[in-house]
């Protein structure tokens, strides 16, 4: 679905000591580069609010005047855009995800634009999806009504949009706002259950991968690897494999197709392996190399 994006990174951090937020990294990447990520099929996206270095490339804009909220910021973004549908981020989103960004794209239907609502009920009006034309008309009648966007609030241009709701997955809308929730994040990402699809995320998106991970499969090659061959062969087979794969994928393979075959391969080689010492530690064999 064609769509382009705006995410806002020029707010004041007040409860933060002003600090750069979008600049704060969770699991060792900045929380803009976090955002980023769940949009990354999106046609144009712009970031308003002062350059700073980013995992991919985008288009930067300043609202005016600068630190003159999220409207006048939104208004700054939406000049730069031309897409019907717009998608409307913060920047400080460390757990939204491309689904999210997704179920919004094809929430709007017949109305104006999909807000995803937080599990507490609360709308999130910069975690959304805009149609350009109505969301254009609604800023210019409240800055000849207002003589300027700075300062107005969220509420006051989203009140006049037919909006449609989105549940939020658990922490998708979660924000940091302050310290805590900075580290809150940071532990999260760190939990049992969820480390190692937030670090295979993190690794892709550092290595500028967008592959489909099959966890469970490359993790069983590992076990196997190591435990039929030695120890070292488990990151050192992964390693080969993926190598072998993107040798597939050069010569015109689907890359997860050539993942998948390379670990099969492997882990067969592996059990081989295994089976073989396994047949020279047994007693049979050894009465056997004795007679010989």
């Amino acid at each position: 679905m064609s769509y382009d994006a705006i995410v806002l990174a020029g707010g004041a951090a007040q409860r933060l000591g002003g600090a750069d937020k979008p600049s704060l990294s969770v699991g060792g990447r900045p929380l803009l580069d976090r955002v980023l990520d769940a949009c990354t099929d999106a046609r144009t996206t712009i970031v308003v609010g002062g350059r700073r270095p980013t995992a991919r490339p985008v288009h930067w804009t300043r609202e005016e005047p600068p630190g003159g909220g999220p409207v006048a910021a939104l208004d700054a973004g939406l000049r730069r855009t031309t897409a019907e549908l717009v998608l409307v981020l913060s920047a400080d989103l460390p757990f939204l995800d491309r689904e999210t960004v997704q179920a919004l794209l094809t929430a709007p239907g017949g109305h104006e634009g999909a807000l995803l609502r937080d599990q507490d009920g609360r709308d999130q009006p910069l975690i959304a999806v805009y149609r350009g034309e109505p969301l254009r008309r609604e800023l210019a009648l409240l800055a000849t009504e207002h003589g300027s966007l700075a300062g107005l609030p969220l509420r006051a241009l989203t009140a006049e949009l037919d909006l449609t709701r989105v549940a939020a997955p658990p922490f998708a809308s979660f924000d940091c706002d302050t310290w805590d929730d900075l580290a809150a994040a940071r532990a999260r990402i760190r939990e049992h259950g969820t480390v190692l699809d937030q670090w295979i995320t993190a690794v892709k998106s550092e290595l500028g991968i967008d592959l489909p991970v099959d966890v469970k499969a490359l993790l069983d090659l590992a076990r196997d690897a190591a435990h039929g061959v030695d120890r070292p062969a488990a990151p050192l087979t992964t390693f080969l494999v993926g190598y072998a794969a993107a040798r597939a994928e050069a010569a015109g393979a689907d890359p997860a197709q050539a993942v998948a075959e390379a670990s099969h391969k492997a882990a067969d080689l592996a059990l081989r392996w295994a089976a073989e010492a396994k047949a020279a530690d047994s007693p049979a064999a050894s009465q056997e190399n004795g007679s010989g």
